[in-house]
């Protein structure tokens, strides 16, 4: 742009120029622009977090969101739908929503107390499946025909079934072989995982927990709501023989079968004093025979040989201290040994005493690993979703959770728990015209100044195939002989002759 200036009598001319680029900045505006980018990057970061969490939400924590226990959003489609049922394969019905003329529902459990604390509840709150699975129970994959009928005739829709993998037989065998007493028992499929039977006592009646719930509340001394099978911890006892037979193995993976050890029924490290049951002098005995005799002398010289962080490592390769690999609810069971722990706390722990405990649950899953050439599954016990109208919906499949012990370790423990029947601690079951293999366990505990022995016993049946395999515990039972061997017999028994 030009503009013409006057100045002594002549015109000239003045070129004014429009710069267009961008001027120096100065420093505010640079910290300006910094501060504008910082923040963009944040918002889009965050946006983008927000959107893996929804994904993720939506995709890999979908199904456990759903079926928290916690989660009632599901419950306000109870008024269009009718809650489904909980069966076996067979059939079997373990609840079920009956309807009356009036359009009344009453949730009705037909074999009573006997499923009590797997099955669980309904009212006053929810337990068991019938709070796992509560999504699934008030969903319908109905056809759109019958969803459209029912709605035309304004009545409910029938949500979905959710069958189990119990086995009536099984959970009636465990339940009345555990009789009066406290305790648990499990038993699994060891080639699958399937849980067949979950018993837990002291139980309760679903179908009148509604009237008993105050009552119930008010005594905490029996915990009548806790499932023992997977969420009550007990000292092991010497059913713990089995891992740490298994450190030995793997400390002597050439020479183990030279173990030797003259028992005397009792030894001692400084103030601590190990004795076998009843004191008991066993003699000389090798690997098996101290196992099958469950010597706790030998046992506890074998616990102040093993390094202690391997023994660790073994343990918490099992899953002590962490949680199975298991939908269900349970407890974490407990392994407290570290490199500096002392003389008494390896003797302890060798033998399933000192800081041990653990659930049936796992010691459940422990024998199937043996049973199963040392491949852990893991437990389940919902086989699959149906309509109403029996059409499959989804399906479990049996899954792998690790490869614990090579099958060879597997082999030598199974020789073991085999003698234990033979001419062992457990010769109750060598009477049957099954095979059997285990380990009884006899776990003293202490609390608030009281004390008391447990009796355990894990173990499978059908030894060359294993098909069942199983845990019982009996609170203040006494020797796994006396009391937990002849449960498991009863379930066997059952189970064989049905």
């Amino acid at each position: 742009m030009r503009k013409k200036e006057k100045g002594q009598g002549t015109f000239r001319v003045r070129e004014i120029r429009l710069d267009t680029q961008e001027q120096p900045q100065g420093p505010a505006d640079r910290t300006r622009n910094t501060e504008l980018v910082i923040i963009t990057y944040v918002f889009v970061l965050l946006f983008a977090l927000l959107v893996g969490t929804m994904v993720w939400l939506n995709t890999v924590k979908h199904t456990a969101l759903v079926q928290n226990v916690n989660n009632t959003k599901k419950d306000s489609a109870a008024d269009r739908i009718i809650r489904g049922s909980i069966v076996t394969e067979e059939g079997a019905e373990l609840a079920v929503t009956n309807v009356d003329a009036d359009g009344r529902e009453t949730r009705y459990y037909p074999y009573g107390q006997m499923f009590a604390h797997v099955v669980g509840y309904a009212s006053n709150g929810k337990g068991g499946l019938e709070a796992s699975m509560n999504y699934d129970l008030l969903s319908t994959h109905s056809s759109l025909l019958s969803q459209l009928r029912s709605e035309e005739s304004s009545e409910k829709v029938h949500g979905d079934s959710v069958v189990t993998t119990f086995n009536p037989v099984l959970q009636e065998a465990a339940y009345y072989a555990l009789g009066s007493n406290r305790g648990a028992v499990v038993v699994m499929e060891p080639d699958s995982g399937k849980i067949l039977a979950m018993v837990s006592k002291p139980d309760f009646d679903p179908n009148t927990i509604s009237q008993e719930w105050e009552s119930m509340m008010a005594d905490s001394a029996s915990s009548a709501l806790l499932n023992r099978a997977c969420q009550g911890r007990y000292p092991p006892g010497s059913t713990f023989k089995i891992l740490t037979a298994l450190g030995y193995l793997r400390a002597h993976p050439t020479d183990w079968n030279n173990y030797y050890y003259d028992c005397q029924g009792a030894m001692s490290r400084g103030d601590i004093t190990i004795n076998c049951y009843n004191w008991e002098v066993h003699g000389g005995e090798d690997l098996e025979g101290a196992f099958a005799h469950s010597c706790n002398t030998a046992f506890a010289s074998i616990g102040l040989e093993l390094d202690n962080a391997q023994f660790k490592s073994l343990a918490e390769s099992f899953c002590f201290n962490t949680s199975l690999p298991t939908s269900l609810p349970h407890s974490q069971s407990v392994f407290r040994l570290e490199a500096g722990s002392s003389e008494e706390e390896q003797m302890t722990t060798a033998i399933g005493q000192g800081n041990t405990l653990v659930t049936p649950l796992h010691m459940c899953m422990i024998a199937s690993c043996v049973a199963n050439g040392g491949i852990m599954m893991k437990p389940y016990c919902v086989s699959r979703i149906q309509t109403y109208d029996g059409e499959t919906v989804s399906e479990t499949t049996p899954s792998i959770y690790k490869e614990l012990m090579s099958a060879d370790e597997a082999q030598i423990l199974t020789q073991f728990m085999k003698a234990t029947v033979n001419y062992g601690t457990a010769q109750e079951l060598g009477w049957g015209w099954y095979s059997a293999a285990g380990k009884t366990g006899s776990a003293e505990y202490e609390t608030e100044g009281a004390t008391g022995t447990h009796s355990w016993f894990v173990g499978f049946s059908n030894v060359d195939d294993p098909d069942l395999a199983i845990a019982v515990i009996a609170e203040d039972g006494g020797t796994g002989s006396a009391t937990a061997v002849p449960i498991a017999r009863a379930v066997f028994d059952a189970w064989y002759g049905s």
